[in-house]
């Protein structure tokens, strides 16, 4: 006789997805990735489906708090006790990893009912700051910190390859997204004398939406320093990235895939802050270039030109310089 603890191990590795299929839920497929599956219900619900690094599927809620396994899942929309719930569960133990034939959208290739590509498995930690963020909202067309305080221009912000990598939160927080090799993995928080990071997340790289035209990668300490550089300088054919200051062990790494992902001939821009940190990561960033090899690209350090000042700095001296009165007309 199989042992309820084994059983219930076997139930935790079933496919969530299909699980998920059964009580209603189909994948979204434009939010998922190969960490995490975005699966929507036709009650509003909004669940991220992710594999852990002990093999168990996990979900949690987008817009609750809750999550769990497979039975938290199957009790939360049709209740029992844990006996009941596994009872209602063993036949998917024999079944292969599908959805039910009636269950679109499916990822872009499955056939449908067929099998299911495979989940990267993640940290834990790392899908409650996926699903946290997917509950965040577009910053929109003004926000006050970014706009009065920082003088970033709205339309710098409402530009398409960073609109899309900066949300605000409930409390109105500007949050900027860091991914890494796995896709989403932390975010930063800004607003009016408050910066944190994502409690779970860990730090990767902020970047504006990538263009094939890209001919400039500009690396800055900060996103809004990006954003700054972007104002001052145009945003035309530049992809601009940021490691949130503090390089830890895995950003390099992703530093140099970022300059190798370059199209041909482009121009690496270090617009680091010019101080004694500065100096450090111009010394780093031109050590990654040098590693990366590329000889069709150019490095070159484009550094606000007084001492102790960042392109955020620039921005705002510039922004708060009253313009000349326009000369009186004839009457």
């Amino acid at each position: 006789m199989e042992r309820p603890e084994h059983e219930l191990d076997q139930l935790k590795r079933l496919d969530l997805r299909v699980i998920a299929g059964e009580l209603g839920y189909t994948i979204n497929t434009k939010r998922s990735s190969r960490g995490s599956a975005v699966m929507d219900h036709q009650s509003g619900d909004r669940i991220l489906v992710a594999v852990a690094s002990d093999g168990h599927f996990v979900w949690c809620s987008v817009h609750e708090p809750a999550s769990g396994s497979c039975i938290d899942l199957w009790q939360r929309h049709r209740g029992g006790s844990l006996g009941e719930v596994r009872r209602a569960l063993r036949p998917f133990l024999g079944s292969p990893g599908s959805l039910p034939p009636s269950t679109p959208p499916l990822p872009s290739g499955t056939p449908q009912g067929g099998p299911l590509p495979a989940l990267q498995p993640i940290h834990r930690d790392i899908l409650g700051v996926r699903a946290r963020y997917d509950g965040f909202q577009p910053l929109g067309s003004h926000h006050a910190f970014l706009c009065e305080e920082r003088r970033l221009p709205p339309e710098i912000l409402a530009l398409p390859g960073f609109a899309e990598r900066i949300r605000v939160d409930g409390r109105g927080n500007a949050i900027f997204p860091h991914y890494n090799r796995d896709g989403l993995c932390g975010w930063e928080a800004r607003n009016r004398g408050f910066m944190s990071f994502a409690k779970g997340g860990v730090k990767g790289l902020w970047c504006s939406v990538p263009a094939p035209t890209d001919r400039r990668l500009v690396i800055a300490e900060s996103a809004i320093d990006a954003l700054s550089h972007a104002a001052l300088f145009g945003q035309a054919e530049a992809r601009y990235i940021s490691f949130s200051g503090g390089l830890n062990n895995e950003q390099p790494a992703l530093l140099g895939q970022a300059m190798e992902q370059m199209p041909p001939d482009s121009t690496i821009v270090a617009a680091v802050d010019n101080d004694d940190a500065g100096d450090a990561y111009i010394v780093l960033l031109q050590q990654i270039y040098a590693e990366v090899g590329r000889g069709d690209l150019s490095f070159e350090a484009g550094r606000p030109p007084i001492r102790g000042s960042d392109w955020n700095d620039v921005l705002r001296d510039l922004r708060a310089t009253p313009r000349p009165a326009a000369p009186a007309q004839p009457p």
